[in-house]
């Protein structure tokens, strides 16, 4: 991260954000748009020093180059985000999935990762995923 700073809970949120999106192989302007809204407007990143988004952005595209790179970027995830935040950090990643109106195999697969590296509870998540859907219909 910075120099030989940690991943702060609020990289880690954004570092999921960004893995999710990434997972397509496509970085959609509605998925970065999503993201921008999420660390300017969420009381969750009322603290974020938005001058780490640059690093963590980097950090998650050199780990996704690498084998068990993915492995790697969830171990930090974990040691960085307190348990009580994992449902918000799926919830944050489906938004994020969700942004652009569909989710695509990549997408979805990615969710499945997050939702089993996080142990998110199935009922849980299918609550928080329907949410995503129901927020970012279209006409």
């Amino acid at each position: 991260m910075i120099e030989d700073a940690p991943m702060s809970p609020e990289d880690a949120l954004v570092a999921l954000m960004i893995c999710v999106s990434a997972s397509d192989e496509r970085l959609r302007t509605s998925e970065l748009v999503k993201i921008n809204n999420a660390i300017n407007h969420l009381p969750i990143f009322a603290q974020y020093d938005t001058d780490r988004l640059p690093r963590v952005s980097h950090l998650v595209m050199d780990l996704l180059d690498q084998d068990d790179g993915l492995d790697a970027l969830f171990g930090l995830v974990r040691d960085a985000l307190p348990e009580r935040l994992f449902e918000t950090a799926y919830a944050l990643a489906c938004d994020v999935a969700a942004a652009d109106g569909y989710i695509p195999g990549p997408e979805g697969r990615m969710l499945e990762e997050v939702r089993d590296e996080l142990n998110i509870d199935r009922l849980h998540a299918a609550a928080i995923e329907r949410g995503a859907r129901a927020r970012h219909m279209t006409f």
